[in-house]
């Protein structure tokens, strides 16, 4: 019961909080803002949008290969269409469940190539580790052309203005005592539950594993060029979406650069990035256009959010539920053994 309540939570507070944030930015919007939002969502150039996807659909070609580069060092050979499908898998379980898309991506490897499921757990975690590596460097590279621009926009996205007389939410005093309350519980389970702490351990050796396999791999250097190119389509796939709309068309580098990272930063605040996504894009986009198009920026901006985000999740459900289908499961007991790894 208790661990059903748990999972229920897990899933309905990250929705929770996305369809706030998708309420909070519409109802920020003024009159003005509101009619800008509609007209640009109505007028934008879809062809520019529609050349985006292929880009994405590069970045998840280019992932399903690269995954190849962590498993074949800890004896494992495997096909680039069953990689592929497992990992669309994933990316559709993450969108209902946050998290739960790396476990969904390791069973469906297991189910078709009969991976250990720890073992594709951890090469999982280690792409976390090298993703979070080029998303470091993507920031250093936006510090060093643009780091006044970063730190104010950070600075209005962490202390929102507020009307006079008004409060306004306390993201960092909520996110904080989130926090401090996971770290107390990690640390009450670790002294009073062994098996929590054993799982735990088994865990870190797995990632450890995971991470320093690339080390063992013959060809490090075709890793390293397709952690590359993913993050390459990643960005040139968000940039090219700014030529949809007259206003964003010439968009300053340094701009689609701090937007591209307030984007990431919302896919992990919430499901998929259901509605910081677009909340966060248009705050950046009303940084650099609001003196220009004036209280119509913030509706140009999120607008524009909304497009990114909309077409990629929408890709990304297709493209997952056809993998879900056609995916081969020829090993049997996978939630079991799953279930026994962990």
């Amino acid at each position: 019961m208790k661990k059903s309540i748990t999972q229920i939570i897990k899933v309905v507070l990250p929705l929770l909080i996305g369809i706030y944030l998708m309420w909070y930015f519409y109802d920020a919007m003024d009159e003005q803002a509101k009619a800008q939002f509609y007209r640009v969502i109505e007028e934008a150039d879809y062809f520019w949008i529609i050349l985006s996807l292929f880009f994405g659909i590069a970045s998840h070609l280019s992932r399903a290969w690269r995954q190849k580069y962590l498993l074949e060092p800890i004896g494992y050979t495997t096909k680039f269409s069953n990689r592929y499908h497992s990992m669309m898998i994933g990316y559709l379980i993450n969108l209902l469940i946050p998290r739960a898309g790396e476990a969904a991506r390791a069973g469906a490897l297991y189910s078709s190539e009969n991976v250990p499921f720890s073992k594709t757990f951890g090469a999982i975690i280690a792409e976390r580790v090298f993703d979070l590596v080029m998303l470091g460097i993507v920031v250093l590279i936006t510090l060093s052309i643009s780091g006044d621009e970063l730190m104010i926009i950070k600075n209005s996205i962490v202390n929102p203005p507020v009307a006079e007389g008004e409060k306004g939410f306390p993201w960092m005093m909520v996110l904080g005592g989130a926090a401090l309350l996971g770290l107390l519980v990690f640390v009450v389970l670790w002294f009073k539950n062994e098996k929590f702490k054993n799982k735990f351990v088994n865990f870190v050796k797995e990632v450890i594993t995971g991470v320093f396999g690339i080390f063992k791999s013959k060809n490090p250097g075709a890793f390293i060029l397709h952690t590359l190119l993913i993050w390459i389509n990643y960005i040139v796939f968000f940039a090219i979406c700014f030529y949809a709309l007259p206003e964003t068309s010439n968009f300053p580098m340094s701009g689609l650069l701090i937007g591209f990272i307030a984007g990431t930063v919302g896919i992990a605040f919430t499901n998929g990035g259901i509605g910081a996504y677009p909340l966060l894009v248009g705050i950046v986009v009303n940084f650099y256009l609001g003196q220009q198009l004036g209280d119509s920026a913030k509706g140009v901006g999120e607008a524009l959010g909304m497009l990114i985000w909309s077409s990629q999740t929408l890709m990304m459900i297709i493209l997952g539920l056809i993998s879900f289908i056609i995916i081969p499961r020829k090993f049997k007991k996978v939630e079991q053994d799953a279930r026994n790894e962990r």
